[in-house]
C-alpha cells in the first residue's frame, strides 16, 4: 500500500503540472485584458511582484492622454 502511495504523488505531480501551466496568463493575453479595461493603447508590459503574487504592470495611454499602469494577476488575469 505504501508503494503505491509513493508511486501515485508524482504521477498526480505530473498530471497537475500541465493544468497549472495552462493557467497562466501570457503577456499578450494580460495586455488585451488591460486594453479593455481602459480603451487606451498598450505601451508597455513587464513582469514583476506584488503581496506576494506574479503580476503584469500594464502601461497603457488612455483616450484622454494620460498614461495608466494597470496590474494584471499572472495567474488568474484578473485586474488587481
Amino acid at each position: 500500500m505504501k508503494t503505491r502511495i509513493l508511486l501515485l504523488v508524482p504521477l498526480l505531480a505530473a498530471l497537475a503540472a500541465p493544468v497549472y501551466a495552462l493557467s497562466r496568463v501570457s503577456p499578450d493575453e494580460a495586455a488585451a485584458i488591460a486594453r479593455r479595461e481602459s480603451a487606451g493603447r498598450v505601451l508597455a508590459v513587464e513582469k514583476s511582484s506584488s503581496g506576494g503574487r506574479e503580476v503584469y504592470r500594464v502601461k497603457v495611454l488612455t483616450p484622454n492622454g494620460e498614461v495608466r499602469v494597470i496590474l494584471i494577476d499572472a495567474e488568474t488575469g484578473n485586474k488587481l
